[in-house]
């Protein structure tokens, strides 16, 4: 297939996802409902730090079998469904809880879900496109899925908030809860419908536990063999780690410094759009200098970020009652240059990472190589929000929280920039099986 050519059916119905899970990251991981939680929760930002960090790790845990199961002819769409179905069901019923601890158990069981399926989703990613169209074809997605987040769904749960909200906030919650709910079963339609597993291990074995077992240990043989692979791996689950906790504690570490809950939810919105041509235009500049040198250059950019997070934060902790006021203008202020400067790598940086991953892994075991992908990403996930939360919970300022994520950044940074010899040799092996 050209590079150039215009997406296939299965493609687009691929890319489709991505609009449709994408409103769950907008409203519930990261704008809406982390404001309303640490609002009502004691303690708000270090509990979802905790709960986010819970749901990750069962599915940390749960990601490399899974991945072996779905590998097997048939499975990996019977799989992909009960997570869609486990993640949309119980975020739906969050609209109902009351009592914020009930909440935050329907958060971690909806974010599994949420998580399961996108495992999934992103090893269908050898079935509908070529090696060639890979990084076309993610970077489409997420710019898909920030036009798809930050559009109707994101701007009408803003309209609850700036309406109902003035008079009954819990009611204007529940309803962006439940929108986000119809869309994503809505979108994932064509998915269900278009989207095939072309790649497998064959039918069934009878002794499914066995073979699943036998398959993750080959497995993780192959990546500890390759070693560019298993490096990019490392370098993934430190930045990555930091990516996924800017994403979900940005507006929790907000609300404790006492930002404007509007201000950041917009904020937000302008991240979501900034997003869209900046995750099409890093796949353009990767083809020019290399996935690797332009992933090196988003952690940069998150580096940059966490050191003006922490600024931004520890003006306000250490401000004189005369001074709070304009420190609290300035705060505003940067947070909304720091929306604007995530967009321009967060969309980037996932994309690539899955594109990358995909290109150098064989078809016929998408499903388990992404299982360990998935692990490592959600191990990593577990860490940070933990991180910020012990910090926090340490010192008193969710400042530190913040600065401690330069450290997984850095971590990061040193392995891209000292394995690039194995990188090209992992690229130029091409063992990918087309």
């Amino acid at each position: 297939m050209e590079k150039g050519k215009k997406y296939t059916k299965p493609e687009w119905s691929w890319i489709m996802y991505d609009w449709a899970n994408s409103v769950y990251a907008t409203n519930i991981m990261a704008a809406i409902f982390p404001i309303y939680f640490a609002a009502i929760a004691p303690d708000g930002d270090m509990w979802w730090g905790y709960g986010t960090s819970i749901a990750t790790l069962i599915v940390a845990f749960l990601a490399p079998i899974l991945g072996a199961i779905a590998d097997y002819n048939g499975m990996k769409k019977k799989l992909f469904t009960i997570f869609l179905m486990i993640g949309v069901v119980f975020t739906l019923t969050m609209a109902f809880f009351g009592p914020w601890q009930w909440v935050l158990i329907g958060y971690i069981l909806s974010y599994i879900g949420f998580c399961g399926s996108c495992l999934f989703y992103d090893s269908f990613l050898t079935d509908v496109t070529t090696v060639d169209r890979m990084d076309k074809v993610s970077s489409m997605g997420y710019a898909m899925g920030y036009i798809g987040g930050s559009t109707i769904p994101f701007i009408v749960s803003i309209g609850f908030v700036m309406t109902i909200g003035n008079t009954d906030m819990p009611l204007a919650i529940k309803l962006s809860v439940a929108l986000t709910s119809v869309w994503w079963l809505l979108f994932t339609i064509p998915f269900l419908r278009d989207v095939k597993q072309v790649h497998s291990l064959g039918e069934v074995p009878k002794k499914l536990a066995s073979s699943a077992f036998k398959n993750i240990v080959s497995t993780f043989k192959e990546i500890v063999k390759h070693k560019g692979i298993l490096l990019f791996i490392l370098a993934y689950f430190f930045y990555i780690d930091g990516v996924g906790t800017v994403i979900h504690m940005s507006t929790a570490y907000g609300t404790t410094l006492g930002l404007d809950a509007t201000g950041m939810i917009i904020a937000l919105l302008v991240t979501q759009l900034v997003a869209v041509p900046f995750s099409i235009l890093f796949s353009k500049i990767a083809e020019k200098i290399g996935s690797i040198t332009m992933l090196t250059i988003a952690v940069g950019i998150y580096i940059i970020i966490c050191i003006t997070g922490f600024y931004m934060g520890y003006s306000l902790e250490i401000a004189a009652p005369a001074d709070y006021e304009s420190a609290l203008k300035l705060s505003n202020i940067l947070f909304w240059c720091l929306a604007v400067l995530v967009g321009t790598c967060q969309g980037g940086i996932q994309a690539l990472s899955r594109s990358y991953f995909g290109k150098v892994i064989p078809p016929k075991k998408s499903s388990e190589f992404f299982g360990f992908f998935d692990i490592f990403g959600k191990f990593a996930a577990v860490i940070g929000p933990f991180l910020y939360a012990s910090i926090k919970g340490i010192t008193g300022q969710s400042s530190y929280g913040i600065l401690s994520l330069i450290l997984l950044f850095l971590i990061a940074g040193v392995i891209l920039i000292a394995g690039r010899r194995e990188f090209k040799k992992a690229e130029a092996a091409n063992i990918t099986e087309e």
